[in-house]
């Protein structure tokens, strides 16, 4: 089997070979792992974690969430992450490449349409009912079946449970729920897009007129919109995600706390000390300093 940490961590192996699927028991993780929780880190697949009877803490870029019995978290590739649990959980870890999604003719956009993976903004647990967990159980019990078998087809069919799967958990995600018609459906579209020129492009663009700009709508509109959608303004969302950046920088980075500042387009060292310290209560190098202590 892999190694103690590769399961949740960086590169995406089974046998110690590179594979673009796995799934895991928790049981079977808590063991390699000797019962040690891993650092925070990253990597670059997508990760779903489905709490049987796990109990513990799942930290998602620096927030805290309660892991509780049937619950399931979404983790996009890129994001920091670190899995706490109390002892003997049990539950299922499954882990996808984008390769994988494509290979098994899932398109790109089906991903992204869905109401599970979030960035960094909304990664709450989704709670499972009876009836959701028993469609579920068929699913993971479908593509366990497979992906420990030597098909030669095993993987187009987990690609298809995989799919079952994901369509189940977002037909009961509470996220943007809402009971309106069309002017409902643009704000959601404006959401949408929103989120994907910040992730894009906060590397430079800081201003909530940036975004409303290249949106073609105005920045009151824009702040209005995102506030009714996920309860923070426009402005809020693009420093959390500064934020957020420069948080994971300092962590997986040797870079300076000026070099990052640079680097998310800040030319002024001092003010990107001032907006650091103002959004998060700290300095950069104090945060890192708390991860270890």
């Amino acid at each position: 089997m892999a190694d103690n940490k590769t399961i949740y961590n960086y590169e995406l192996l089974y046998n110690n070979v590179p594979c673009p699927f796995v799934i895991k028991t928790m049981e079977e993780i808590d063991e390699q792992s000797g019962g040690i929780a891993d650092d925070p880190h990253r990597h670059n697949f997508y990760t779903v974690i489905w709490s049987h009877t796990a109990t513990g803490r799942h930290i998602i870029d620096f927030k805290e969430y309660a892991i509780e019995p049937q619950t399931l978290f979404f983790v996009n590739p890129d994001q920091v992450h670190q899995i706490i649990t109390d002892p003997k959980p049990t539950g299922y870890v499954i882990l996808f490449t984008t390769e994988f999604l494509e290979k098994n003719s899932i398109r790109s956009d089906f991903i992204t349409n869905l109401k599970l993976f979030q960035k960094f903004d909304e990664t709450a647990a989704l709670s499972v009912s009876n009836k959701m967990k028993e469609r579920l159980s068929l699913f993971t019990s479908q593509m366990l079946t497979a992906f420990e078998s030597k098909d030669e087809f095993a993987m187009e069919s987990i690609g298809a449970y995989l799919k079952l799967f994901l369509i189940e958990c977002n037909g009961h995600c509470s996220l943007h729920a809402n009971t309106n018609t069309q002017s409902v459906e643009v704000e959601k579209t404006l959401v949408k897009s929103f989120k994907a020129l910040v992730e894009n492009n906060h590397f430079q663009w800081h201003q909530v007129k940036d975004y409303a700009d290249k949106l073609n709508v105005t920045p009151n509109y824009l702040n209005e919109v995102i506030k009714s959608a996920i309860n923070i303004s426009a402005k809020d969302f693009i420093q959390n995600r500064l934020v957020i950046e420069a948080k994971r920088m300092v962590v997986f980075t040797d870079k300076s706390s000026k070099e990052i500042g640079y680097d998310l387009g800040f030319d002024d060292p001092s003010h990107f000390s001032k907006f650091i310290k103002s959004q998060s209560g700290q300095t950069l190098q104090d945060f890192k300093r708390s991860l270890v202590s």
